[in-house]
């Protein structure tokens, strides 16, 4: 699968779970400051926050905004209340990799929230403060969860000046990272076995 992050909380994932490709978009968003692609076509939407300053999507997507299971063309969709009304954190599974998103908060995880994420195998983490995790508070979830890889998010871009640059967070969870461009690929056999991943992606 490609994994492509827009800023804030906002990815792009190309997956093929069976013989078709199916695009699945995390929280489209129209940006107060800085860019976002234009003319995105998905199969399915999903929103941890609502739909309050979305764009729209090309297509007739399968659109998720509230909490829920689901099963989309091969893509395993579980999707949790959050904290505050209409927020959600999303479990994902697709070419049997599983995917965490913890949308953008800033408080710990409850007991029902940690046994859904616990072990994925990849967390999106927002770790920029303002609003979100900062770095030392990202850190004790990231070892709560123990996931394979770890993509931070809600880190300073054009499209969020405020937020904290990523370096505060790899200096804070002390591990090298992977620098992807704009698009980071995953398979399920290249996924770690022993130690712990950090890809920072490049906004799109």
């Amino acid at each position: 699968m490609h994994i492509s992050w827009y800023g804030t909380t906002a990815f792009k994932i190309q997956t093929k779970p069976a013989n078709d490709e199916v695009v699945v978009i995390i929280d489209p968003y129209k940006p107060e400051e800085g860019t976002f692609p234009r003319n995105l076509t998905a199969d399915i939407v999903l929103y941890t926050r609502g739909e309050k300053n979305s764009i729209t999507i090309s297509g007739t997507p399968f659109i998720a905004n509230s909490a829920g299971e689901w099963e989309v063309k091969g893509v395993l969709i579980r999707a949790i209340p959050g904290n505050a009304p209409g927020h959600t954190l999303l479990r994902l599974q697709t070419e049997h990799v599983t995917i965490g998103h913890l949308g953008q908060r800033n408080i710990p995880l409850s007991d029902e929230q940690l046994e859904v994420l616990s072990g994925v195998d990849i967390l999106c983490i927002p770790v920029g403060g303002e609003n979100t995790y900062t770095a030392a508070v990202a850190r004790k979830i990231v070892q709560q969860i123990e996931p394979r890889i770890v993509i931070p998010m809600n880190v300073q871009s054009d499209n969020d000046p405020k937020s904290a640059p990523v370096e505060s967070f790899i200096k804070e969870i002390g591990i090298r990272p992977q620098e992807a461009e704009k698009k980071v690929i995953i398979k399920k056999k290249d996924l770690p076995q022993e130690e712990m991943h950090l890809i920072v992606i490049a906004k799109e």
